[in-house]
C-alpha cells in the first residue's frame, strides 16, 4: 500500500472490540496478509488517517506475534490496541469508564524462592505524543492510569492473583491480557507510537459473569473506540509514513535541523544553524566526486 498515506492500525482481541472500531469507519476494504492475517482497511472521516482495523484473538503471546507481522506489513505512524477491561479500582473507575494507559505492566515476571515470590517487574510506557494527544482530547473524560496485563481472566478478587496485584502493582487501575504483547512489538519497531485505550466491563471479581450477560462488553467496547477516535481527531501525524517521506511541516527553512534528510533529495545533509569540524567526503554529483572538506 501507499507508502504516503498517514497510518494508524488499531488492534482489537474480541468481536464486540472490533465492531466498535469498524463503526467509526465507513467504506472500509478487506486487506489480508500473505500468512493469512486480515485487516480492514479505510479512512477515519475528517482526520488524514487512513485506519486499519485487526482482531487479533486473546492473549498477549498471540497479540505480539501479530502485531509485529502487522507492523512490519503496513508500516503504521501510530499503533492502538482498543478494547475492555476490568477496572482493579471499583471506588473510583466504574463499568463504563475508560482508562487510558500511561505504562502498561507485565505481572507474571519473578522468581519464586523458599521466602516467597520475588517480583521482577516489565513495564512499557505509552507514547509521549499520543498520551498528550489524548489528554486534551478526553480531558476530565477518562482516567490516566496504569494497566497491568496478564494471561488470565480475573473474576475473584480474594485470589491470590488479585492480591499479588494490589500487593505489586498497586496503582494499576484495569487488567487485561492483550496489551503487553502490543507495546513489547511496537517499542521493538523503531519510530512507532502506540497507546492502550481500555473500557471497563466489570470489576475483576465475582461480578464479573452478571456484568458480562448484561451488555456491558460492548458498552465499554463503544466507549473506548469513541476514545480513540478522539484522540486520533486531536493527533496529527508527523510524517507520511513510518520510514517513508516526511510530512509537510511550516515553510520555514530554518526548522529543518542537522543531518535530517532534506527536500532537497538524495543523501544531503543540512547543518544550517549548527556547527560543524572535522573531516568529511561529498557525495557523488553527476558522476563528479566533490573534493574532501
Amino acid at each position: 500500500m501507499p507508502e504516503t498515506e498517514p497510518t494508524v492500525v488499531i488492534l482489537t482481541a474480541l468481536p464486540s472490540e472490533y465492531d466498535a472500531v469498524r463503526a467509526h469507519v465507513p467504506d472500509a476494504e478487506e486487506r489480508v496478509h500473505d500468512e493469512g492475517t486480515y485487516v480492514e482497511w479505510g479512512r477515519l472521516p475528517d482526520t488524514p488517517w487512513h485506519v486499519a482495523i485487526a482482531e487479533l484473538g486473546p492473549g498477549a503471546l498471540n497479540a505480539a506475534v501479530l502485531t509485529e507481522r502487522i507492523v512490519n506489513w503496513l508500516r503504521p505512524d501510530v499503533l492502538l490496541f482498543v478494547g475492555v477491561a476490568g477496572s482493579l479500582k471499583k471506588k473510583d473507575i466504574r463499568i463504563g469508564d475508560v482508562v487510558v494507559g500511561t505504562k502498561v505492566y507485565g505481572i507474571h515476571g519473578g522468581k519464586q524462592t523458599p521466602d516467597g515470590f520475588q517480583v521482577r517487574p516489565e513495564a512499557w510506557h505509552s507514547s509521549h505524543r499520543l498520551e498528550q494527544a489524548a489528554r486534551f482530547a478526553l480531558r476530565g473524560q477518562v482516567h490516566f492510569k496504569p494497566i497491568a496485563v496478564g494471561d488470565i481472566v480475573l473474576a475473584d478478587a480474594k485470589s491470590e492473583i488479585a492480591e499479588h496485584l494490589r500487593k505489586h502493582y498497586n496503582d494499576a487501575a484495569a487488567i487485561e491480557m492483550e496489551g503487553s504483547g502490543v507495546v513489547h512489538a511496537a517499542q521493538l519497531s523503531s519510530q512507532l507510537d502506540a497507546l492502550v485505550i481500555r473500557g471497563i466491563s466489570d470489576y475483576a471479581d465475582a461480578g464479573k459473569s452478571r456484568a458480562d450477560a448484561s451488555g456491558s462488553q460492548p458498552k465499554a467496547a463503544d466507549a473506548a473506540a469513541a476514545a480513540a477516535v478522539a484522540i486520533l481527531r486531536k493527533h496529527r501525524p508527523t510524517r507520511a509514513a513510518r520510514g517513508g517521506t516526511p510530512a509537510p511541516a511550516a515553510s520555514d527553512d530554518s526548522q529543518e535541523g542537522p543531518l535530517r534528510p532534506s527536500t532537497y533529495g538524495g543523501d544531503h545533509l543540512d547543518f544550517r544553524g549548527s556547527t560543524f569540524s572535522g573531516p568529511f567526503t561529498a557525495k557523488s554529483v553527476d558522476g563528479r566526486r566533490d573534493d574532501d572538506r
